[in-house]
């Protein structure tokens, strides 16, 4: 998808422009740096750039915002692959962080990018009403309402087990869902959008949200080790609750058929044609890792 590369061009650049002026000991820059340019799909700041797109707004309104995004998407990245999270040796197709530096740099890596994240933040050139906005937002969807309290219920519930996909949804609406329903919700802040589109974009989040959680799961059942980046069945190796364990592959397979036609409507119910949102939930539903 030539738009996507074109978004992801552009928060890499955002991404080096702030940390080429950020203060930090070689080390832990050097650490930061191996997890902020380990690639990926940079879906979280693309969800920004294709709201300003739909509303034809200049991309650059988003630098600031995209690149904090990903900045504490990857903090928890770094974060999940500890011993003492899922403990995992691979990440993108090579050594996660604690393996390449080692456990304590890796938790002070991850800890510098949550916390400068909101300086990044702070640069975007809206209005101080906008910035206090998305900072509101921002520390919610990252926080123990969000991402770390979905986290912690996800560990939780692999101990006393999870035994129904209702109970999965909830934990991934924040763990997985809250940054990426963050980032529509963002775009459309930065653009101005009446507060009717704003619910739909939020709606469409949510529901993109989940289905990116359950190709996830699919994938970690029928895709490719060399391109997913980490060994398949992993998930089932750790007994972690996922879609295909808890309805079946096919099961699994409705459920993000689902998740897609709801996803379609809050866009189809938009007062713009949001062809970029379209695009990037195509690409969520049939990625290949």
């Amino acid at each position: 998808m030539i738009v996507l590369t074109e978004w992801k061009t552009q928060v890499e650049q955002a991404l080096e422009t702030f940390m080429n002026r950020l203060e930090a000991p070689d080390r832990l820059r050097e650490a930061m740096l191996y997890s902020l340019d380990a690639g990926g799909k940079r879906v979280r700041p693309a969800l920004i750039y294709a709201v300003l797109d739909a509303y034809g707004v200049d991309r650059k309104t988003g630098d600031a915002t995209a690149a904090a995004l990903e900045m504490i998407h990857t903090y928890s990245l770094i974060h999940d692959d500890l011993p003492a999270m899922d403990d995992d040796d691979m990440r993108r197709g090579r050594p996660t962080n604690h393996i390449e530096f080692d456990e304590a740099t890796a938790i002070l890596a991850g800890d510098a990018l949550l916390t400068n994240a909101f300086t990044c933040l702070l640069e975007t050139t809206a209005a101080a009403e906008v910035k206090v906005k998305l900072l509101e937002r921002l520390a919610a969807a990252a926080g123990a309402a969000g991402m770390v309290g979905g986290q912690l219920d996800d560990m939780l519930g692999e101990r006393g087990g999870i035994s129904d996909a209702e109970e999965l949804e909830s934990i991934h609406r924040r763990k997985t869902g809250a940054l990426l329903i963050f980032a529509v919700e963002a775009g459309g802040i930065l653009a101005g959008v009446a507060d009717e589109d704003l619910e739909q974009l939020k709606r469409y989040g949510r529901h993109l949200g989940i289905a990116f959680q359950i190709q996830d799961d699919i994938l970690d059942v029928t895709g490719d080790a060399d391109k997913i980046g980490k060994p398949v069945g992993s998930d089932e190796g750790n007994d972690k609750a996922t879609y295909p364990k808890l309805l079946g592959l096919d099961g699994a397979k409705r459920a993000l058929a689902a998740q897609v036609t709801a996803a379609n409507e809050a866009i189809e119910a938009l007062s713009v044609e949001a062809t970029p949102l379209k695009d990037l939930l195509d690409f969520v539903v049939k990625r290949d890792h």
